[in-house]
Parts: structure tokens; C-alpha cells; sequence
């Protein structure tokens, strides 16, 4: 049987679009979706265990999920888990027998942007599956706009044809480590929801100190994006030759990458982004560029570990 989509409810607002998200997901991987809901052993000062009070919370919790994706995508394929905390160690556990593991960030705030909640951030940093977070002021089906012209005047930004009424995925494309699983995760996405990929790379002139021989970073300016370009072409054109029917938009800009993708985050249907797997318990991390658009993105974002 092929792995399920999971995701983990708590009652909260966040995990309510998380569930939506999932569901609507599972449709598309033509998966089962299996509610997890995640509680915590506490004695009470006599020593009877509390359980009662969290197994009705739980219940409650997963109803709430249960009735929200019967209104959004009742064609969904339902089951439901309960299990015993802490919730990191357990959202981790499910993890491992994930297709996709979903979640739900926190709360919102007008000078910090999206902020994600100590599990949250736990389980990215862990998991060997991709994690997808949404927030619960975002878009949970993530699938249409109304059609019309992309509008920028942006120079980092590369205008494409009239859109087809359906949301980008936007791919956070690393090009000094192409990784496989990440932009193979992107495409499939794009397809799975008939949307365009918008690829994006942002580059940084080296220290001519770090230089080597034939790099790119000897050649003159001018003709330094065009290098990157070519390279980037290069890069994808066996991933357009895979899924033909995606259209792609390449983006390239000058500088650090988390800011463009953010900004190409707004109004997408999913961010991708890598994330190194590290070895040892002390290097457990979502790198620099993740931790950011996980926080500030405007979309659900999927963190897609890699070697």
C-alpha cells in the first residue's frame, strides 16, 4: 500500500488549513489522508493519569478536521491516529511512514511576518520526508487566480504569457547544488495541479580570492547573468524533457536568495525549497534560506530533505 499523506491537528486554526491543504493533496497524489493528533502523558497530583480530558480534546480536534475537509474536499479517503507525545519525537515517527507529512505554522504578526511554532520548526529540521507548513490566513487549496497578465516592474523578475487562471509553484532552485529530490518534488507538484513552475536563483559575485579557473565569476559582469542563465537552462532542461507538460519560468536575480523567493511566493500555491540532511543530533537545522521562507512566505511552503 503506498504511503499516506498525514497531518497533524490540534484543534488549532492553523491545523485546520494544514488538514484542508492535505486533503486536497492527497487527492492529487491519489493517496489516503490519516489525521494525526498528537497527546502528551500528564499525571495529575493524585497520580491518575489525565488521559480522559486529552482523549476528548483529541476527538474533539480531529472532528473539527474531519468536518472542515468534508466541506472542502469530501472526496477524500479518511482514517485518523491518536498519539502519545511529545509532539516533535511523534510528528517525526509519522513522518517515516509519509508520503508528505502537513502541518500547521502559528500565529501571525504584522512586523515579523509568519512565525512558526518550536514543533513545527522541530520536525523540518528532523524529518527525512518532505514537510509541507501552512499558515491558517493563507490560501489552502492554493489552486486558482483569476487569468491575466503578470504585472512587474521588478528587473529581477521574468514576465511570463498570460496565466492560465492556476497559482505557480515556485522552486527555490539552488544551481551551485541542484538537488534531484527538491526540483523533482517542485515538478511533480506544478503537474499534479496543472500550474506553471516558476524556478528561481539568486547569485552572488565570488571573493576573487575563492575563484578557480573557467568560473563564472571571472567573467565580466555584463555577461555574468548570462552565464547563470545558461547554466540554469542547462540544469532543468532534462527535468522539462521528464514532465513536458509543465511550462516553466526561469527567474534569476543578483543577491541573496530568500528575498526573491518571497517575493515570488505571493499569490504562488506552494514554495519548495531543499534541505540539507545533517549527521549527529547538534547539526539538526533547516538552513538559513528555509528558516526565512517558512516565516515570511505568503504560501504554504514544502521543505524537501536532502542528501
Amino acid at each position: 500500500m503506498p504511503p499516506p499523506v498525514i497531518a497533524g491537528v490540534d484543534g488549532s486554526a492553523e491545523s485546520l488549513a494544514a488538514a484542508e491543504w492535505a486533503a486536497r493533496e492527497s487527492v492529487r497524489r491519489e493517496r489516503s489522508l490519516r489525521l494525526v493528533h498528537v497527546w502528551s502523558w500528564h499525571p495529575r497530583q493524585d497520580g491518575e493519569p489525565a488521559t480522559a480530558a486529552q482523549r476528548l480534546m483529541a476527538r474533539r480536534a480531529l472532528r473539527q478536521a474531519e468536518e472542515r475537509i468534508g466541506r472542502g474536499c469530501p472526496e477524500a479517503r479518511l482514517e485518523e491516529e491518536q498519539v502519545e507525545g511529545p509532539a516533535t519525537a511523534a510528528l517525526l515517527w509519522a513522518a517515516e511512514q509519509a508520503d508528505v507529512l502537513v502541518l500547521g505554522s502559528r500565529g501571525l504578526s504584522a512586523f515579523t511576518g509568519l512565525l512558526v511554532g518550536s514543533v513545527a520548526l522541530g520536525v523540518v529540521a528532523w524529518a527525512v520526508q518532505p514537510v509541507v507548513l501552512v499558515r491558517a490566513a493563507g490560501e489552502a487549496a492554493g489552486a486558482y487566480v483569476p487569468a491575466g497578465p503578470e504585472r512587474s516592474g521588478r528587473r529581477d523578475v521574468v514576465l511570463g504569457p498570460e496565466r492560465s487562471g492556476r497559482r505557480d509553484v515556485v522552486l527555490g532552485l539552488d544551481l551551485a547544488d541542484p538537488c534531484d529530490e527538491v526540483i523533482d518534488f517542485a515538478f511533480e507538484a506544478a503537474r499534479d495541479r496543472g500550474s506553471r513552475l516558476r524556478a528561481v536563483h539568486a547569485w552572488q559575485p565570488p571573493a576573487p580570492f575563492a575563484l578557480g579557473p573557467g568560473e563564472i565569476g571571472l567573467i565580466e559582469e555584463p555577461w555574468r547573468a548570462a552565464e547563470w542563465r545558461d547554466f540554469m537552462a542547462a540544469v532543468l532542461r532534462p527535468w522539462r524533457d521528464k514532465y513536458p507538460g509543465v511550462e516553466v519560468v526561469e527567474t534569476l536575480t543578483e543577491g541573496r536568495p530568500a528575498s526573491p523567493l518571497i517575493r515570488a511566493a505571493s499569490g504562488a500555491s506552494l514554495l519548495v525549497v531543499g534541505r540539507r540532511i545533517t549527521q549527529g543530533p547538534a547539526l539538526a537545522r533547516t538552513g538559513p534560506v528555509a528558516h526565512a521562507v517558512i516565516h515570511h512566505a505568503g504560501c504554504p511552503v514544502a521543505v524537501v530533505p536532502h542528501e
